[in-house]
């Protein structure tokens, strides 16, 4: 696979930018809603992609070697889906054809991030814990588009 082609699975959920704690004892990853200092969470895009390595120290790049890995890719991730072998869901941008049914299908984190790292301290981290974005939307669930 291309490097293009392996950046094209990203489906633009951005659910990987939010904070994330991990538990030491149990190793069970918890979700908050608040994004990463780089997260556009209108557009669920990195600020500057080119350069989050740089700027963001702890962002990790996904490559075919570590998606099998990370613990903390949701459940829709298309590169853990992949990986797994499993089809991508009909809501993604190289299933539909558009880079909305991800918004659409309630997968994205518009309008829902709460605040960005820089404004909440580690130590509160906690206080911003939420389940969504470990659980896929019901109607994103199927392989087919619903009927509205």
């Amino acid at each position: 696979m291309s490097d293009s082609e392996w950046e094209s699975l990203c489906d633009g959920c951005a659910r990987c930018c939010l904070e994330k704690l991990e538990d030491e004892d149990t190793g069970k990853i918890y979700f908050t809603h608040v994004g990463c200092t780089l997260l556009d969470s209108t557009s669920c895009a990195c600020k500057d992609y080119p350069n989050r390595s740089q700027k963001v120290p702890d962002c990790v790049r996904l490559t075919p070697e570590n998606v099998r890995t990370l613990n903390w890719l949701p459940p829709s991730c298309a590169y853990r889906l992949v990986a797994e072998g499993r089809d991508l869901y009909w809501w993604h941008p190289l299933v539909s054809g558009s880079p909305d049914t991800v918004h659409e299908a309630g997968v994205s984190v518009r309008g829902r991030v709460e605040a960005s790292e820089d404004d909440v301290d580690d130590a509160d981290l906690e206080d911003h814990i939420v389940r969504w974005p470990a659980l896929l939307p019901r109607m994103a669930r199927g392989r087919t588009r619903p009927k509205t």
